[in-house]
């Protein structure tokens, strides 16, 4: 049976916020009157996430967890939910509370103007950002800034998952080669290098108010740049390819 909009969130360890996280999505989603599906995909988690989920799917049937069958890692998790959604559009959003489900319906309005994607930016005017890590900060500055330049692009926060797409679109970038926080440019990057439209749009981003980030900084960066140059030769040798499927 199908859906119009699906939210993949991928969790591991996050038993103190995801009731808050889903509660805060469905009020926003069900005020708008927007058909969804929520799927939690459950990453591994050695708490008692799946056991909240599960009190939660009992509430709501349009909330769904499914235990990630691959690795442990964000990009499997996401991965094998991108193969179990059911939804025209898709939406990959945080477990942690730290994305606004206000933005979730400005992307599905998006969508349904006719934009193939829609690449949320927490640093342009109307954009939001609390307790961001400054490290990180600059880290995510000079990374998203290093993209800029080498695609060509004007986008400034292809790092960021929380991004909206249509069904066709996650097809066309598969098989998807990242395995962890890295597969959050390779989606988009691939999107872009295949030529579909996608809206920018200002949203929001709050920092997590309980449990642990799972994001290590020094052990993605290669895999971020692994990533980054896997579709860069992709956009390099593979272009005529890439167009005629378009």
């Amino acid at each position: 049976m199908t859906t119009e909009l699906s939210i993949i969130i991928p969790v591991r360890n996050e038993e103190e916020i995801i009731n808050k996280t889903i509660d805060n999505l469905v009020k926003k989603l069900e005020d708008n009157k927007i058909d969804y599906e929520i799927i939690v995909v459950n990453d591994h988690s050695t708490d008692k996430t799946k056991q909240v989920m599960l009190s939660l799917c009992e509430k709501n049937n349009k909330v769904k967890v499914i235990d990630n069958q691959l690795s442990v890692g964000f990009g499997y998790a996401v991965k094998f939910g991108l193969d179990n959604f059911n939804g025209d559009f898709v939406v990959i959003y945080m477990g942690d509370d730290s994305d606004d489900p206000e933005d979730v319906v400005k992307y599905y309005y998006k969508l349904k103007e006719g934009y193939d994607c829609v690449f949320g930016s927490r640093f342009i005017k109307g954009a939001k950002v609390v307790g961001y890590p400054l490290v990180k900060l600059i880290f995510n500055r000079l990374g998203n800034w290093f993209i800029k330049i080498l695609f060509g692009i004007k986008y400034n926060d292809v790092s960021n998952a929380f991004k909206a797409y249509r069904r066709e679109v996650i097809e066309s970038v598969k098989p998807l080669i990242s395995n962890y926080f890295n597969i959050t440019v390779e989606i988009p990057l691939k999107a872009i290098v295949r030529g579909y439209r996608y809206a920018i749009v200002p949203i929001n981003w709050y920092g997590r108010t309980s449990g642990v980030s799972k994001y290590k900084l020094k052990e993605l960066q290669k895999k971020y740049l692994f990533s980054i140059f896997y579709v860069w030769l992709e956009k390099i040798l593979l272009k005529d390819e890439i167009v005629k499927k378009r």
